[in-house]
């Protein structure tokens, strides 16, 4: 059986509510991303609502444009709890289009100043084509890891 989905969990030493603003704020997406991937955000609104639609600019080398952008749709926010987005973009004709991919982050308090973070990426609904082209997880564990390590940063320095 193959695996759909890789996750990774850390304990932060902010308050879950500090924790989740930062995740909610698209600006420290590019801060906070473990691949190196999201250079900035083009929406810069904070994430308010399931269903919201947010814009980041990425890089990557391997992408055929290497320069791409985006467009993310906020699947959950349970504040402070959960937040979550699928990663999409806009074909040739407009049209919005997901790849089966979601970022998942669950949040736990324990006690009023720590939490626990599990960042989960879940590339389940990813068609079989998409699978074979892009290869899943497109990349290693430590990336989930790396960026968990980079919230935290941005959520102590912000308590």
């Amino acid at each position: 059986m193959v695996d759909d989905s890789v996750s990774a969990t850390a304990v932060v030493d902010a308050p879950v509510s500090s924790v989740f603003a930062v995740l909610a704020d698209p600006v420290a997406h590019a801060a906070i991303d473990g691949t190196g991937w999201v250079t900035e955000a083009v929406d810069a609104a904070r994430l308010t609502r399931s269903g919201q639609l947010f814009r980041m600019s990425m890089f990557h080398a391997d992408h055929p444009d290497g320069r791409y952008e985006t467009v993310n749709r906020v699947e959950a926010f349970e504040p402070p709890n959960a937040i979550s987005w699928a990663t999409g973009y806009l074909d040739d004709d407009g049209t919005l289009q997901f790849g089966g991919w979601v970022w998942r982050y669950d949040l736990a308090p324990s006690g009023s100043a720590v939490t626990t973070v599990t960042l989960t990426y879940d590339w389940s609904a990813t068609s079989e084509p998409t699978r074979a082209r892009i290869g899943f997880p497109p990349f290693p564990p430590e990336h989930l890891t790396r960026s968990l390590a980079h919230l935290a940063a941005l959520a102590t320095s912000t308590t």
